[in-house]
């Protein structure tokens, strides 16, 4: 469904209420009253057999008695009705419904996804609260209570939670521009939801609760595009098996581990709740504060020291930052505290404090350059009601305007002394909260969403690996094992793999006899260490499957004959393969790791990062999803560490994180090059003084077959197939390919060759030089939804690039935006055509229908390029600008 549709959706100037009912307790019911209440000033055509009229509207038989057809309808009858009610608002021309039935099953859903799809309605629902626009006052569900206008967009699986979250925003005074209850998500889901919404003018921050995810990989196209713009924040049930569960009886859609969707939301840029406590306190800072903190650092202002402690301890261990105050801020505030000499962060100005001295202290801390965030704490006080501080709080800061003042939360403690309080400082658009740790938290929540953005934005080194790395070999492994009937590849199998990509694992012997070990241990000298080889026993070392530090011949055969009677006894029918043999390798001054790759049903191949040990268990490991690169790496062994999953250890030679990051890499670049490796565990790996070394690695192989409609990793890897060398005019060789986020610099010195005029031209206007933010996002894209090809010549000791063109794609592949620009002193080498036929080549393989770009009048270059390709091109005098379609089902390229 295109952006088009969904804006339809939102923007009714008629609604037609199917099953519309005069009984109370009916759904049908208390859609017509919301309705009628919301003031919606279009039509509103109840539509029913049994009434002539509903709530005093003329009522109409059946959908084809309609006087004409509605934008919306909204269907209140049972399941069994809605599949031919679809088809007759098809037929009617009517393309949206909201569907409130609840209780529809796989069956059922499937059958009315088909008929929708045929009838060309588009569907919210089905089990939907209904949808609420205060902008335009619809109310088109059966809500008890009604959303009132505001910037936030709540998004939301459950009708509960949607009738929850309205209560407490009424309570709060916070305003919606969208309130959607999606329900079972039979066709309208989140992603198309945050398109739209990421480029709503009137939506400042987008609110998802998640019971499941459909399709994994345009969320996260979707929800990074978005949260690019605006924060977005998710609150995702199903954290424990039996809540999983129970969202999967709820909405009837498969899960995964939750570590894994930790990752899928990090890696998005967005915020992650736990609970709707949580969810209502970021609702409440985002709707009064939506925008990106400049800095992380707090400053608390209270007049009690227990609170004050309360709100530092939250804060130090959620890892956020005190502000430190300057001299000139602590010597001014001693002026105002009598019984301190020493006043320092959090700032306490005692408990007989007047609003008076709030006021002297609040004004000199909004004045401070180093308090950008600002927590003000107050218990309940003698000298005056908590609503005369609040007050003074208030008007303080009305006399600062907005962009000049620090980010301001406060916390009234307390229940009846402080809810006057808290109401005004709700009314003055100020963020308030009941407990100082509440007030800490939200606060986190808006660093973490910071943190993630930044994320979104860094730089990741670039690392030459190429040498190592021979994925063509690798892939003949495989094939050869899947051939040969092999699907799990112990050590001695799995390291002809890994060493395709610089993974060292140690030497390995196999026997198929206990007397056949013995002689392999004899030739590899001793101690050596035994294992099992069985596809058959998950973890060998708990039944006794792995013995080390064997020391002669005999040992080494009673041991493998001990191995195997424990084996039949506990796996009588396990098929056993032999016996691997390695030389005990020395782990002194080592740390012991675990890197493994498991197969989400729902979201591909994953990386696990821990310690060494037994199992593949999320809880044992950081998870991050592939491709990684370094930056990404790094952040999954800081993900690691903070998980607790991964130690700090005093070794001789600490491990080396660069080459870690490298590692983890390639490990990433072989799951997204190699399909048919569906699981891999490497397991342990000794790291030290910047080597790795593999005792026991596992490879479970399956030939992966493609699926309609799916994609096997959650996150489109860098398109390395659309690379090709080229040859300019001038006879220099240069590289065409898709732009990385490795690029940024010499991205950055591309923007800056350019001369005045080619920007005014590119940009129509004099724009200053980007800033990192602005280049991270020109280099670090979604490969799924945008493309950018550069020609990078190698100049000196590095590489540059001599032109770009990009293209963007709506999130249906129905049309694409193309821009072209080429450096300033490399034009006339046939680098503007070169670029075009790569961008119009990439649109038609994507089936992408139309490419169109804009450009002004003066740029004749650009204008004949195009003429000479094929495009329409046609003049808009009323923008004053030059615009170039190209159909590309009609397309023929022009060499």
């Amino acid at each position: 469904m295109s952006v088009k549709r969904i804006g339809q959706f939102f923007n009714p100037n008629s609604v037609a209420v199917v099953g519309a009912s005069s009984n109370p307790a009916r759904a049908g019911n208390v859609v017509m009253r919301n309705l009628l209440q919301g003031g919606f000033k279009g039509p509103i055509m109840p539509v029913t057999p049994k009434y002539t009229a509903v709530q005093g509207v003329l009522a109409y038989p059946n959908i084809k008695s309609l006087p004409y057809t509605p934008d919306l309808a909204i269907l209140c009858t049972n399941k069994d009705t809605i599949c031919q009610l679809i088809e007759e608002l098809g037929e009617l021309g009517c393309k949206h419904a909201i569907i409130v039935a609840a209780g529809l099953n796989n069956e059922h859903k499937s059958k009315l996804r088909q008929v929708a799809r045929q009838a060309g309605v588009a569907i919210l629902g089905s089990n939907s609260l209904g949808l609420m626009l205060p902008h335009i006052g619809l109310n088109a569900s059966f809500s008890h209570t009604v959303a009132m206008p505001g910037k936030l967009a709540f998004v939301s699986q459950s009708a509960a939670v949607c009738s929850t979250i309205l209560d407490w925003a009424q309570n709060k005074h916070i305003g919606f521009s969208h309130f959607v209850s999606v329900g079972d998500c039979v066709d309208i889901d989140f992603d198309e939801l945050l398109d739209y919404l990421a480029r709503d003018a009137k939506t400042s921050a987008i609110l998802l609760y998640i019971d499941n995810i459909k399709d994994v990989r345009r969320f996260i196209s979707a929800a990074r595009a978005a949260a690019f713009n605006k924060p977005v924040i998710a609150i995702k049930t199903g954290r424990t098996l039996a809540g999983a569960q129970a969202a999967y009886n709820h909405t009837g859609g498969k899960t995964s581990d939750d570590a894994v969707y930790d990752a899928m939301f990090q890696r998005a840029g967005m915020l992650r709740v736990n609970d709707l406590r949580e969810l209502f306190a970021a609702t409440q800072t985002l709707a009064l504060h939506p925008k990106l903190l400049k800095v992380e650092h707090l400053t608390i202002l209270t007049n009690g020291g227990g609170p004050g402690i309360m709100a530092v301890d939250t804060l130090l261990m959620r890892s956020g930052k005190l502000a430190t105050l300057s001299e000139q801020t602590i010597s001014a505030l001693n002026k105002i505290v009598p019984q301190s000499s020493q006043t320092d962060n959090p700032v306490d100005i005692f408990g007989d404090s007047s609003p008076e001295r709030y006021q002297q202290a609040l004004e000199i801390l909004l004045k401070a350059d180093e308090v950008k965030n600002l927590l003000i704490i107050h218990t309940p006080s003698a000298l005056a009601p908590s609503s005369a501080y609040a007050k003074i709080i208030a008007q303080t800061l009305e006399k600062i305007p907005k962009m000049a003042r620090p980010f301001v939360m406060t916390n009234f403690m307390g229940e009846d002394a402080a809810r006057s309080a808290r109401d005004i400082c709700v009314l003055s658009h100020i963020p308030t909260y009941r407990t100082p740790e509440g007030a800490v938290s939200a606060f986190m929540h808006l660093i973490t969403y910071r943190r993630n953005q930044k994320h979104l934005t860094q730089t990741p080194e670039s690392i030459i690996q190429d040498n190592l790395i021979n994925s063509t070999m690798a892939k003949q492994h495989i094939a050869e094992y899947l051939e040969s009937g092999h699907r799990y590849l112990s050590t001695h199998l799995s390291s002809q793999i890994l060493s395709c990509y610089g993974i060292e694992c140690i030497e390995t012997e196999v026997a198929l006899t206990p007397s056949d070990a013995r002689e392999q241990a004899d030739q590899l000298g001793y101690p050596v260490a035994l294992k099992l080889i069985s596809p058959a026993i998950p973890s060998k070392s708990e039944i006794g499957g792995v013995v080390l530090n064997l020391n002669d011949g005999n040992e080494v055969e009673q041991t493998a004959f001990a191995m195997l009677l424990r084996i039949k006894k506990t796996y009588p029918d396990a098929e056993i393969e032999g016996f691997s043999l390695q030389r005990m390798a020395s782990r002194a001054g080592t740390q012991e790791l675990r890197i493994a790759i498991k197969t989400e049903p729902d979201v591909g191949p994953v990386i696990l990062l821990g310690e060494a040990g037994t199992g593949l268990n999320f809880s044992q490991a950081a998870v991050a999803l592939p491709p990684l690169n370094m930056n990404l790496a790094k952040y999954l062994i800081a993900a690691a560490h903070d998980k607790g999953v991964l130690k700090e250890r005093t070794l001789p030679d600490k491990v080396d994180k660069y080459r870690l990051c490298a590692l983890l890499t390639r490990v990433s670049q072989m799951i997204v090059e190699q399909p048919d490796i569906s699981n891999l565990e490497l397991n342990p790996i000794l790291a030290s003084s910047g080597q790795f070394l593999v005792l026991d690695a596992q490879i479970t192989l399956s030939s992966y077959q493609p699926m309609a409609g799916r994609k096997r990793l959650a996150i489109k890897p860098y398109p390395k197939e659309l690379e090709r060398q080229i040859t300019l005019k001038n006879g220099h060789s240069a590289m065409l390919r898709p732009i990385k986020p490795e690029d940024e610099r010499s991205h950055q010195e591309f923007d800056q060759s350019l001369s005045k005029e080619d920007r005014y031209r590119r940009f129509f206007g004099q724009l200053p030089q980007f800033t990192h933010e602005q280049l991270a996002k020109m280099t670090q894209i979604d490969y799924d939804r945008e493309m950018a090809f550069i020609v990078s010549e190698r100049y000196k000791s590095a590489y540059r690039t001599l032109g770009v063109s990009r293209v963007l794609m709506d999130p249906d592949n129905i049309s694409a935006e193309f821009s072209v620009i080429v450096r300033s002193d490399s034009q006339g080498l046939g680098l503007g055509k070169l670029l075009m036929n790569a961008a119009i080549d990439y649109c038609k393989n994507k089936g992408v229908g139309t490419i169109e770009g804009i450009t002004l009048p003066e740029n004749l270059g650009m204008i004949n390029l195009a003429k000479h390709l094929g495009f329409k091109v046609r003049r808009d005098f009323e923008e004053g600008a030059t615009i170039m379609t190209l159909p590309l089902n009609d397309y023929t390229e022009t060499k």
